[in-house]
């Protein structure tokens, strides 16, 4: 069996090491210049906390040339709307001239595309897998021959890989049995949550008054990307069917994507006006508000989820969060209630649920519980810390 990183717990502190780990990492988009998927706020948790766990480094990502709150550490090798042979042409000069010209231990990606241009060289190479790129495409409807390509791609890029890092056992057991790698070269280590951000310090009254949210209604929310495989129609089919108990019920639906205006037709025809809002984009400094304020949060995947970041950023603010029983969705709440995974991912199960919690017929954890439990296990410096152990593990091969 691999070498399973447990959960860390908040009695754990840093690693000692004579000298820093030096540690090359190429990502995506650079959270909070841009909206921010998982990947990239995985990014950028590691990044803004690897000197916690005596790691220095120099991240690689798509952006502005320059930008005035980006770290000096953290550099762009090429705009993320220059053109996709520009991207790859500029991460294989830009990165490989860093490579050649500065001494690293591990070389760490969490992209397969940019990993593709990266020149080979003697030192580890660590492939963060955040879910897979081809299937997920295909889930979202892509052609047949594009989602062949992205998976061959893929194979490519992870033969190379020296180690594989994974948020959940769902996905190490995807990037064992879709694309072949070996078991003994993956590594579970979940995401991670800003502590000093997301917190329960705030009384949700107030949270909801900062946002203009109605203070008389019980308001479930979810942050999602507006995508086909995060489960959103059928949480508005769920709401349709709730409202004739829970006329005052309002669902609030955070965040961007393909769907928005399917959503909102789907909103429409079904006059939930009343009761189901698309709030758009909501700036990242009202996230922690949102979630304070919401009476329960609620993750409806359908497929592919490897972890849920906005599963423990609700968690952290007290607030419980209900999520389908999909990738490793069950393995971040298990542990704190399995009252909170849903049987399946119908809309009939996000009905019971959510209208049992609603009756206080579900217990549910409260909020001191919620905040403690992801704060112990999923504070960003300890998530640093188990993914050095991997680094580090990687340096003695």
């Amino acid at each position: 069996m691999p070498t399973r990183v447990p959960h860390p717990v908040s009695s754990s502190s840093p690693p000692r090491a004579v000298a820093p780990l030096r540690v090359c990492t190429v990502g995506m988009d650079w959270f909070p210049e841009s909206p921010g998927n998982g990947l990239d706020r995985m990014v950028h948790g590691l990044a803004t906390h690897f000197a916690d766990a005596n790691v220095t480094h120099r991240t690689w990502v798509t952006g502005a040339p320059e930008h005035t709150h980006r770290p000096t550490t953290v550099q762009a090798f090429a705009q993320g709307t220059d053109s996709l042979p520009a991207r790859l042409w500029a991460a294989r000069a830009r990165i490989g001239a860093d490579l050649r010209q500065t001494r690293y231990d591990i070389l760490a990606c969490h992209f397969a595309l940019y990993g593709l241009p990266l020149p080979a060289t003697d030192i580890p190479f660590i492939m963060h897998f955040h879910g897979p790129w081809a299937l997920e495409s295909g889930t979202e409807g892509d052609r047949a021959w594009t989602v062949r390509l992205k998976h061959a791609l893929e194979r490519r890029v992870y033969k190379r890989a020296d180690r594989f890092i994974v948020l959940s056992e769902a996905f190490r057991d995807v990037l064992v049995r879709r694309y072949g790698v070996d078991i003994d070269r993956v590594h579970v280590v979940p995401g991670g949550v800003d502590t000093g951000r997301f917190h329960a310090n705030t009384p949700a009254s107030d949270a909801r008054a900062a946002l203009g949210w109605p203070t008389d209604r019980p308001v479930v929310l979810t942050v999602r990307r507006l995508a086909h495989r995060m489960g959103l129609f059928s949480l508005i089919e769920a709401a349709d069917a709730l409202r004739r108990n829970h006329p005052d019920l309002l669902v609030c639906i955070a965040g961007t994507g393909p769907l928005q205006q399917d959503l909102q037709r789907a909103i429409t025809e079904r006059g939930l006006h009343d009761h189901v809002r698309l709030l758009g984009f909501v700036p990242d400094d009202d996230l922690p508000r949102a979630y304070r304020a919401a009476t329960l949060s609620v993750v409806p995947t359908k497929a592919w989820e490897g972890f849920g970041l906005t599963t423990v950023e609700s968690l952290a603010c007290g607030t419980p969060v209900l999520v389908t029983p999909v990738g490793g969705l069950p393995e971040v709440v298990r542990d704190l209630s399995p009252r909170l995974v849903l049987p399946d991912t119908s809309a009939e199960a996000l009905r019971d649920a959510i209208g049992r919690a609603l009756h206080g017929r579900l217990s549910l954890p409260d909020a001191s519980a919620c905040m403690r439990y992801a704060h112990q296990r999923f504070s960003w410096s300890h998530i640093a810390t188990s993914t050095r152990r991997v680094y580090a593990d990687a340096c003695s091969l």
